[in-house]
């Protein structure tokens, strides 16, 4: 009688390795059916097809560090400097009269390099990259290059946009010869990349020392740079400055092999921030030596 019962015929109370069979039977019965292999066919392409129409997991998704993630970021903090070297251009140009009585502002450039020089190394000595910080040393670079920008213009005018030029054309053969393959970075290189940098500060460092004491005369308004050299009176500043421009562009590619490494070995997502901080250090570094270089020469037209 109980097996009679219908009650007794639902899943719970059926023989599972009955239910099974049947179910497989069942399975097998509707894939041998023309129409339900065709369905089961469309059903996986679109799936397939569905997996290729997704797009690809970004830096978000993987909370990794990409090129473009890191391009953005450094997008940004030139946006950043751009905006606040506006304000520092018309500050420092401010306090100049019609009959140039007084001459242009100082304070812009002053404050902008000894604030950018203080969050630099400050980033630069962090075990972890600091958002806040680094955008607060791209806002306060700005104020140093668009003083400094507005200062040398009044007495070169069409002088900032010579040494722009010049900046994003070396920014840009660096940047074209490092995507060929044809400029890596070297073991060696960096080496004699190091010692040529650590030569370049003492040099700088003694130089500023002999102007701040005098030593110098005054008319030489950059120092040992502005000095004569041996081969045909070329300044000094001149010759050197070629050889850290050149400095320069190697910082620049090491800048590139960072992200290059750092997306090649997974690093998280804010290590692009690092990346885009050593990026706007060297291209502001390289814009003040070219707009020295210039000035040097055109000074002793």
């Amino acid at each position: 009688m109980a097996l009679d019962n219908p009650a007794f015929n639902r899943p719970a109370f059926q023989d599972p390795k009955s239910a099974t069979a049947t179910r497989g039977g069942a399975q097998s019965g509707q894939m041998s059916d023309p129409y339900y292999a065709s369905q089961a066919s469309a059903q996986q392409t679109a799936q397939i097809d569905g997996l290729y129409a997704t797009p690809p997991a970004g830096s978000i998704d993987t909370d990794r560090m990409t090129v473009e993630d890191t391009v953005w970021k450094t997008v940004g903090l030139f946006a950043v400097l751009v905006a606040v070297a506006v304000v520092g251009w018309v500050w420092t140009l401010s306090t100049v009269t019609s009959d140039l009585s007084t001459g242009p502002n100082m304070a812009p450039w002053l404050i902008g390099m000894i604030g950018g020089f203080v969050l630099a190394m400050v980033n630069i000595f962090k075990k972890q990259p600091s958002v806040p910080l680094i955008v607060l040393y791209a806002a306060f670079e700005g104020l140093f290059v668009g003083g400094i920008s507005a200062f040398f213009e009044f007495m070169l005018p069409g002088i900032v946009m010579q040494a722009t030029l010049a900046t994003v054309a070396v920014v840009g053969v660096t940047l074209a010869l490092f995507a060929s393959g044809k400029v890596r970075a070297s073991t060696k290189a960096t080496k004699i990349f190091m010692i040529a940098m650590i030569g370049y500060a003492v040099f700088s460092l003694l130089n500023l020392i002999l102007m701040w004491t005098n030593v110098i005369p005054a008319g030489m308004m950059f120092g040992l740079h502005s000095a004569p050299s041996i081969l045909f009176g070329i300044p000094w500043g001149v010759i050197i400055g070629v050889f850290v421009v050149i400095m320069a562009a190697y910082s620049l590619v090491l800048d590139f092999d960072m992200v290059q490494q750092g997306v090649r070995n997974g690093a998280p997502r804010k290590m692009g921030w690092t990346a885009a901080f050593g990026i706007m250090v060297t291209v502001i570094w390289l814009y003040v030596e070219i707009l020295r270089i210039l000035a040097i020469l055109r000074g002793n037209n």
